[in-house]
């Protein structure tokens, strides 16, 4: 019987929507910054540079608030955030969002007498000790205007956003399996080592094991202070894909992925 029944299936699928959602109300409701016709406003926000890597993480981000006819906008208070990306999990190829999102509010800055508004020195990194697997080469930053506060009226919502990328170092992962063929029940233990850029301390790396394909990963562990680390799972009947994958702390350093040589025999043919 397969691992992930119907229930779990439907269940993993609608946290992954949630998530998505989760991005902010107003800028999945809001009208674009491209203005349609009877349009009130019209939002852009750009940032300098536009990209950024592990020793420059700063970018200003600057916009302007517009009215219908082209003409500045003063007194508007914009909630901008940046936003890190990650790629959903979807082997079962359903039409979900393929990004979930991770927002921080950076700041509400208030247009001045030209329409303009600006808030200097972003950080454009991972705040927080939530997980970095699958971030993207991306981060966004999006800008909106409710006018009237009320998420329930998008009506009257304002939305614009651009992308800061990421110049990102590479990391690789090395490992030995005790077995490359296993059955029902055999212990498959995986030890390796994650190696780093230099000067990047590789403690703490998360590194996941993948053993079904419907599972993004099964096992979970972290690495010393050496990048070292071990990692063991009790192999099932329905095991048939091997891959480590590993995702560092930083949001500026890449993961590494492996498939691992090993077979399952007890696994179910075609």
């Amino acid at each position: 019987m397969p691992r992930n029944t119907l229930p779990t299936r439907t269940a993993a699928v609608a946290a992954l929507l949630l998530a998505a959602s989760a991005l902010s109300v107003p800028a999945a409701s809001a009208q674009s910054a491209d203005a349609a016709s009877g349009d009130a406003y019209v939002l852009h926000v750009t940032t300098d540079p536009t990209s950024t890597d592990y020793d420059n993480r700063r970018v200003d981000v600057t916009g302007t608030v517009t009215k219908a006819d082209g003409t500045p906008a003063p007194n508007i208070p914009v909630t901008v955030q940046e936003v890190v990306r990650f790629t959903t999990w979807n082997p079962w190829g359903d039409p979900i969002d393929p990004n979930y999102y991770e927002p921080r509010d950076i700041g509400t800055p208030v247009s001045d007498a030209d329409g303009k508004f600006t808030i200097p020195n972003v950080d454009i990194d991972h705040v927080g000790a939530s997980s970095l697997l699958n971030a993207d080469q991306e981060v966004q930053i999006s800008a909106t205007y409710d006018e009237d506060g009320d998420p329930n009226t998008p009506q009257d919502g304002y939305f614009a956003d651009t992308t800061v990328g990421l110049q990102k170092k590479s990391s690789t992962v090395s490992y030995k399996v005790n077995k490359r063929k296993v059955k029902a029940g055999d212990i498959l233990t995986v030890q390796g080592r994650v190696t780093t850029p230099k000067g990047v301390d590789p403690y703490d790396t998360e590194v996941f094991l993948q053993t079904y394909w419907e599972s993004q990963y099964d096992v979970k562990t972290t690495t010393e202070h050496d990048g070292f680390f071990v990692m063991s799972v009790r192999v099932d009947s329905d095991d048939n894909k091997f891959v480590l994958r590993t995702a560092p702390r930083d949001l500026y350093v890449t993961g590494a992925e492996q498939s691992l040589p090993v077979t399952n025999t007890s696994a179910p043919t075609g």
